[in-house]
């Protein structure tokens, strides 16, 4: 499956939430992240969700985690 990679979207937001060690919390940016409107899991579809999962595992699996 393809996922949309744009910066603030589902996708962009999980891998974000894994590279900087946050748990796992469904949500993305409806235009810039941090500068837009922040939709959260409640206000998202199926689709939607599982892009951020998706994401999520993505980076996850990769082992792309910020050393702080």
């Amino acid at each position: 499956m393809e996922y949309n990679t744009r910066h603030g979207g589902p996708f962009d937001r999980g891998g974000a939430d894994f590279y900087y060690g946050r748990g796992k919390d469904p949500h993305f940016y409806v235009g810039a992240t941090y500068s837009s409107d922040r939709i959260e899991m409640v206000d998202m579809d199926m689709e939607e969700i599982e892009a951020y999962l998706a994401g999520y595992r993505e980076a996850e699996a990769r082992g792309d985690q910020k050393e702080w």
